[in-house]
């Protein structure tokens, strides 16, 4: 899986209008300035975003872009499937699965790679716009009551059992 520069803009752009969420909308221009995003370019990912029901735009003075469903709905596998495509790096999980059953040679590769996928997804699909803005610039989390995101349970136990070192 690779996430595009389009992909790491949306995100940015996403992220953006998460913090800024019950303010309404928010112009193509203060998001580009805010992120640092190219304006062009960001107003087609934004169309894109739109045409896919992830954010909604507002004509006239008070115009721009929010989202469309609140931030805790809207999961990072969404986002990246949207703007690159599958999240494993040969295709989607059932053509790995078609790639596991028909080629005994090269099965096992081709078990890693979904492996490979299925932790990429389950972390993508756990995580939300919200949790990504409930992170603080440092990446580190922001006091919230001692709640984990069901991202950070489902990696944090992993880390504490010793499983270092599987880049």
């Amino acid at each position: 899986m690779k996430v595009s520069q389009k992909g790491l803009y949306a995100l940015q752009a996403l992220m953006m209008l998460t913090r800024r969420y019950r303010e309404g909308a928010i112009r193509i221009r203060d998001i580009a300035y805010e992120e640092n995003l190219p304006e062009k370019f960001l107003e087609l990912i934004l169309l894109e975003l739109k045409n896919a029901r992830i954010v909604e735009s507002a004509r006239g003075a008070k115009g721009g872009y929010q989202l469309r469903r609140p931030p805790s709905d809207i999961r990072l596998s969404e986002i990246i499937r949207l703007i690159d495509g599958p999240l494993a790096p040969f295709g989607d999980a059932d053509q790995l699965r078609s790639l596991i059953s028909r080629d005994d040679e090269h099965r096992a590769l081709y078990k890693v790679f979904l492996d490979v996928r299925d932790a990429a997804a389950k972390i993508l699909d756990g995580t939300t716009l919200a949790d990504l803005v409930a992170t603080g610039p440092s990446g580190s989390a922001r006091p919230r009551s001692g709640k984990r995101t069901k991202a950070e349970a489902n990696v944090l136990p992993m880390a504490s059992a010793g499983q270092q070192g599987h880049d």
